[in-house]
Formats: C-alpha cells, structure tokens, sequence
C-alpha cells in the first residue's frame, strides 16, 4: 500500500469515527475536511461518546451530543455549510436527522431557515404538521417551499401518469367496428380461437375488437380517500400531487377526501395541490369506516368507479363496520384499491390483522411507490390484477 493510500484511508477513517482520541487513526484533519468534520459532529456529536461514558464505561441510554443548540443564526449556518459540502440527496437525510434527533421543528416556523433548508417531501410533511403554530410571517415562505417541491413532483409525474391512465381509458372503451389502426390484435385473436385453420395455420378473425377512440365524455371516476395521521404524511403529499394530474383529466372525475376521526372533501382545491397541502391537519386519530362511509355515499357509477384507500389501516373507528364497508364496496362493483403508503420510504409500519382481513376480502394491502401508482391505476381501470411488488401485498399469510 502507497503512503498516499494509507493516509487516504486513515483520513476517511478519522471522518468516520469523529476524532475522538480512542479512534486510533492518529490523523488530524485540516482545511474542508475540517469544515465537514464540524458539520458532521454538530449533528451526530462523537461517534464513541454515544457509546460510552468519559470513563469509558457503556451507558446504554445515553443520546448522541449534538452541537447545534437552538440558536437560530448558527442553524441556518450549518445548513449552509451541508449544502456546500454534501450532495442534495445527503442534504436531505442531515435536515431529516437534525429535525428529528434536535428537535429543531420549530425552527422552521422563521422565514430565513425555511429559506436555507433543502426542501424535499419529508419537510413538506414537517411544514403541514406545524401549520397550526405558524406564524403569518413565515406562512407565505413555507407556501413557497412547499410549492416548489410540488410543481418538482408535477414534473416527474405527471406525463407519465397521463399517457399511462388514457390509454387504460381508452384500451376500456372496447369497439365492434375499429379502424385498422383501432384494433386490439391480442383480444381478437382470442376472441376467434374457434376460428382456427390448422391447414393454414391461421385464425379468420370474424369478429374485430378495438380500442375505443378518445372522448371529452367522463369515462371513470377516483376517489382518493387519504389517511392523513402523522404517519402517513408523504403520502398525503404524493396522492395530493395525483389527484390534481387526475383532475385535470377529462375523462376522469376526482374527488379527494381526507380523513383522521373527521372526514373532508377537498374535491374543490384539486386544481391546486398546494392549497389541498395546507388544508389538511396532519396528526389526529383515524376513523378509516367513517372516511369510507363517506366515499360510499359518493359513488353514483360502481362500475366506472375506482376508490383508493391511502391508509397503513390503524383503525379507531368500528372494525367490523369498516371491513362490511370495503366488502360492499366491492359488491356494488366498483373497483377497490388499498394502499398501505404511497411514497419512496419502503416498508411502512401497518396493522397486518387489518391487512390481511382486506385481503380475504379481494382487496391486497400493499405499498406503493409515486412511479408504480399509475400502472396500479391503469389495472385498475382496465379491471385487470394489480400490478403488486414482490413481497409487497399484505396477506393471511404475511408475517406478523
């Protein structure tokens, strides 16, 4: 090994483990090292003093001494010094560290953090759980960041979301008389299987089905029905930023309703996510039957109707009246689609006996993430199987 490499690698290490003098590298750190060493130890203080104490004895409670404190000024410096040192997407788990392991939440209610931070989904969650405490100063500066992380969202989903549900809606709308370039080959060839010449090894396709061609007429109606607990708070940002790209749809009617133990329709804000954001509460308890009851008495067409339920279905609420609910759901003929998380976390926490009763139920429980949510729509649709991730469908057979 090079005297270059060696030193390299005791420089990483001496990163790493924080500088303590039981680190064992031996190394001192000088210049931008220094500056990201500072950044670094402010947030997650001395690696080894988490673990132990000063006479080096394990204390198994104890937290991590962060050094930021709760001066506003020094805040909105360190943001500036992670900017400048870590990549945005580094940024962003530092800010989610620091707003959960130094309760700096409230900081973000003054207008110049909001103005130094990295916005991403995550602090717009933050933002929505502390509009009840924001001040007026600060509000128009929170509206900002949040809207631009929305109008960031409406551009990486929105085409994609679209091409995708019309040509579902289009693919629904099945024609006896298509044009050449309307016709569906795959259905019909298999509607005239029977019509099979062997000797020529050919179907005569005596019957034609196409697509149908676009229309201004409504063709199917969402309901979005959000569980808005703290929890659940990207995925309120995500199906916000959906149900605008759906309302904006002709062939689609939205509605939007969010729920805790209280149930309210924001149908009417969809053509501006942002004012559907700061209409909700995030927090609260959850009353997912009487959220349905609701959604249910909505639905005029069952079988042109698909209800999505954003939940991880911790039910307050009755849990019987809310399975019969989803059951008649169902039964009517509508298209029915729980969703456990709608965001890029992975795995969420969710009730698995509540999970698996859906289940049994013909409506699997799974997460989803912002670039699956329209090819689960377009099945949906088209009445054909979710297009479930691996692992992903909470079952009866799933681990509890």
């Amino acid at each position: 090994m090079t005297e270059d490499t060696a030193g390299e690698r005791l420089r990483r290490w001496r990163l790493v483990l924080g500088g303590d003098t039981a680190d064992g590298t031996g190394h001192a750190l000088s210049g931008q090292d220094a500056a990201v060493d500072d950044a670094l130890t402010a947030l997650y203080g001395d690696a080894l003093t988490a673990l132990y104490g000063r006479d080096d004895t394990p204390t198994a409670g104890r937290e991590r001494a962060g050094g930021l404190g709760a001066s506003a000024p020094s805040v909105a410096r360190w943001l500036g010094d992670i900017r400048t040192y870590f990549p945005a997407s580094v940024v962003q788990v530092m800010q989610r560290d620091a707003i959960d392991r130094l309760g700096l939440g409230t900081l973000l209610l003054e207008p110049e953090m909001l103005e130094a931070v990295e916005a991403d989904v995550h602090l717009v969650g933050t933002l929505l759980s502390l509009t009840h405490a924001m001040p007026d100063t600060t509000r128009e500066t929170a509206r900002e960041v949040v809207r631009k992380v929305v109008e960031d969202l409406e551009e990486r989903l929105a085409t994609r979301t679209r091409a995708t549900l019309t040509g579902a809606l289009d693919r629904g709308a099945r024609v006896r008389r298509p044009r050449h370039h309307d016709i569906d080959w795959n259905r019909t060839v298999a509607a005239n299987l029977r019509h099979y010449l062997p000797e020529h090894g050919t179907v005569v396709p005596e019957r034609l089905v196409g697509y149908g061609r676009a229309s201004r007429s409504v063709k199917k109606e969402v309901v979005l029905c959000v569980d808005q607990s703290g929890s659940m708070a990207s995925s309120v940002v995500y199906a916000s930023v959906f149900g605008a790209v759906l309302a904006s749809m002709r062939a689609v009617a939205t509605r939007l309703v969010v729920f805790d133990t209280e149930v309210v329709d924001l149908t009417e804000r969809l053509d501006d996510p942002v004012d559907v954001l700061f209409a909700t509460r995030l927090g609260g308890g959850t009353d997912i039957n009487r959220a349905l009851a609701y959604c249910q008495s909505r639905i005029t067409r069952p079988a042109d109707t698909v209800v999505v339920l954003i939940s991880d279905l911790y039910e307050g609420g009755i849990r019987d009246e809310m399975l019969k609910r989803v059951a008649a759901i169902k039964a009517s003929g509508a298209q029915f689609v729980s969703l456990l998380a709608l965001s890029d976390e992975g795995a969420p926490a969710y009730d698995r006996e509540h999970a698996a009763a859906f289940a049994a139920l013909g409506a699997p429980a799974f997460a989803c993430t912002p670039d699956l949510f329209p090819e689960v729509m377009a099945a949906a649709i088209e009445r054909r199987p979710l297009p479930i991730p691996d692992a992903g469908a909470a079952g009866p057979d799933s681990p509890r």
